[in-house]
């Protein structure tokens, strides 16, 4: 069974949104994280938003990372698309949660969220997400999108943590199920 893993940059107050605050404060530390979860990966599960905003900044990138991006299958949650052309992307329009069960269910490497705040809510409102993988930043934005709101109650059991010596804190959380 494969494991359905939130990764996030999240500022202390909990923002997400449009993450270019993160830039600064990038290092081989915070780079080795992203790897690590990336090697243990084989698909990606983007919520419509963040897909638009990879499909138009990964095909053309030179950065690191391009490669992974653009290569990896990619899962795309959407009511608005009727087609996905970045390479190697497939369109969720339906059953979304039994979707996301059923891949799940398959063989294969982990399944990395990255982004898709709305969708990241439907996937804990039923239980889908194994692992939350956050880097969160020394900065306090005020405003912006956060991943958790006051309609949700999520409790976790810290698996792993570390900071790195930008003042970053890495950070692995699995959810505590009854």
């Amino acid at each position: 069974m494969r494991k359905l893993v939130v990764t996030e940059f999240l500022s202390l107050d909990g923002v997400m949104e449009n993450p270019g605050w993160t830039f600064p404060y990038w290092n081989d530390e915070t780079a080795k994280f992203k790897g690590d979860e990336g090697e243990a990966a084989d698909a990606l599960l983007l919520g419509r938003v963040t897909y638009d905003g990879f499909a138009a900044a990964w095909p053309t990138s030179k950065d690191e990372g391009a490669d992974y991006f653009n290569s990896i299958r990619k899962y795309v949650v959407t009511t608005t698309l009727d087609k996905a052309e970045w390479n190697n992307s497939v369109l969720i329009k339906e059953d979304v949660v039994e979707e996301i069960n059923r891949l799940k269910q398959q063989d294969g490497k982990n399944i990395i969220v990255h982004g898709s705040g709305r969708l990241i809510k439907t996937l804990m409102q039923h239980d889908l997400v194994d692992e939350y993988r956050f880097l969160i930043y020394p900065l306090v934005l005020g405003k912006g999108q956060r991943l958790f709101d006051d309609d949700h109650t999520v409790k976790l059991k810290l698996v792993e943590s570390s900071a790195t010596s930008k003042g970053v804190v890495a950070v692995v959380y699995e959810p505590m199920r009854q």
